[in-house]
Formats: C-alpha cells, structure tokens, sequence
C-alpha cells in the first residue's frame, strides 16, 4: 500500500488545458514540459507537484486530441498515477503508453479535495481516500507487463534488446 497527496480536477478536462497546445512544438524538454503542464486550469499545479503526487478526476479526462504532451507533462511532473472516474480511450492508452498508472475509480473525486491523501494497494486494487474503500479493475496481463517496464518504449526495447531464440 502507499500513500499520495491529491490534486483534485472535474470532469471533461481536454489535452489543451492539460498541456497548452501552443506549447507543442516549442517545448522539448522534460523540465520545460512540466512547467506549463495544467497551468490554464491550475496555475498552482507545477510549481507545487512533488514526485510520488496523484491526480484524482472526474469522468472523460483527458479527452481532445491525442498529443502525447498531456500525459508526458504531468509524468515529468512526477505523477505516475491518475484516478479517473473514466478517460478518454486515447489518453488512456497514452498514460499506458507512457508509464503512467490510469486508474479508472468512479466516486473518488467527490470525496477528495486538493491536498488530502489517499491510500493505493494495487495488488488488492483497492484505494482508500475520505475513509471509505473503492475497488477497481486491476489491469490486463499485457498491460501490466508495459507498465512494469515503465512503458511501451522501454518494454519494446527490453525485448528486442534480448529477443528470443526462434524456436523457443
């Protein structure tokens, strides 16, 4: 079990406001990507991330366009966890991608505020937050071996690094 401290966002949060699309091309590294993650929804949001900090949102986050920097900016930021009510199937699958936990726990958010901290077990899938438990889905077999590698590049690169004899 470990323990984050949150920053609670709604429902409906876009790529855009997750990462300013006019950042995109102009920004290239890690530390000036993290620096301008969220910061037309919560200005307050990447001077005070620390590592090891979790997002907790509502339904559809991450929803609008499929630009990698939504995820990746909050990651540099040193968030490895969200829990969301429910993502947008293309962010989603970036977090994965990425090495970013998604969690898809419905109720959280309504009973965190910014700042308070909640309990994650992912061998049992539960999270504790507001003194109450919520279970959710653990994740495939597959996807659980992108996101021990610490995403889909390092796992490729892990395997093709060390491929298998044929035949085996």
């Amino acid at each position: 079990m470990s323990t984050h401290r949150c920053w609670v966002y709604g429902d409906h949060v876009n790529t855009d406001v997750i990462f300013p699309g006019k950042y995109t091309y102009t920004l290239k590294t890690p530390e000036d990507i993290a620096a301008h993650a969220l910061e037309d929804l919560d200005p307050l949001f990447a001077k005070g991330v620390q590592a090891g900090d979790v997002i907790v949102a509502g339904s559809n986050w991450g929803m609008g366009s499929s630009r990698e920097q939504g995820v990746t900016s909050i990651k540099y930021c040193g968030v490895h966890i969200i829990v969301a009510a429910s993502f947008s199937g293309l962010y989603f699958r970036n977090c994965i991608n990425q090495g970013v936990l998604p969690i898809v726990c419905p109720g959280v958010n309504g009973v965190v505020q910014t700042g308070d901290v909640i309990e994650i077990d992912l061998e049992a899938a539960t999270l504790v937050a507001g003194g109450q438990t919520f279970e959710f889905p653990q994740l495939s077999a597959s996807v659980q071996a992108i996101m021990d590698a610490g995403g889909l590049l390092p796992m490729l690169q892990k395997r093709f690094a060390n491929p298998t004899p044929s035949g085996s």
